[in-house]
């Protein structure tokens, strides 16, 4: 079981950037996925993005297109998620997730996921 400690939230103005960080118990050489999954009040956890096997595959809700880039840094153990244009409708819980059976073929999935970080609020406001 991996620990993931996730940091990097606050509030931040429309138009802003914020990067996010998470802390990997035991960085995996290969073959391995991890994901940011947000949830906002009163809604359901919705994947956002996922990376496999250090940057081979990386995919992306269409709501982050363009806006969210997600990354590894394996001497640091640590998967970023750079969040730029933030909008009011990106507020929500982030959470980090680790994934030994995950491809990232897709927009990640909760089931897909069996370790989770603690989460971290993002709130984009004025």
């Amino acid at each position: 079981q991996w620990q993931l400690v996730e940091s990097g939230g606050g509030l931040v103005q429309p138009g802003g950037s914020l990067r996010l960080s998470c802390v990997v118990s035991r960085f995996p050489l290969n073959n391995y996925a991890f994901a940011w999954f947000r949830q906002a009040p009163g809604k359901e956890r919705e994947g956002v993005s996922c990376i496999f096997n250090r940057g081979e595959r990386t995919n992306y809700a269409d709501s982050v297109k363009g806006r969210f880039t997600i990354s590894t840094d394996d001497v640091k153990d640590t998967v970023y998620l750079q969040m730029n244009s933030l909008k009011s409708e990106d507020t929500a819980v982030y959470y980090c997730a680790a994934g030994p059976k995950a491809g990232c073929y897709d927009v990640p999935r909760s089931y897909e996921y069996d370790d989770w970080g603690q989460g971290t609020q993002v709130t984009v406001a004025s």
